[in-house]
């Protein structure tokens, strides 16, 4: 029961991910987008992962765990993108 209330926080935390990155992609701009929350975002996602590994309990929850990562880190190489496009606009 745990790991399906594990699951299911980490499913709903990562639910915004994906519109997050669709306004990334849309907006090409960085502004309103927060390069420190987002990097300790991916840091909670990884001590999540590590958690997982080295504690040996490595479950379906460990997917969700990934994805999260990997979206949060499609957000930030967004970040520095569109960043970088601001700064040439300026």
């Amino acid at each position: 029961m745990s790991q399906l209330l594990e699951a299911l926080m980490v499913i709903c935390f990562g639910i915004s991910w994906p519109f997050s990155i669709i306004k990334s992609i849309r907006s090409k701009t960085a502004k309103g987008k927060s390069l420190f929350f987002m990097s300790f975002v991916l840091a909670g996602y990884a001590f999540g992962i590590v958690s997982k590994l080295a504690s040996d309990n490595i479950t379906y929850v460990l997917f969700f765990y990934m994805l999260n990562f990997v979206m949060v880190g499609a957000d930030i190489a967004l970040y520095f993108v569109n960043s970088k496009r601001d700064k040439s606009e300026a």
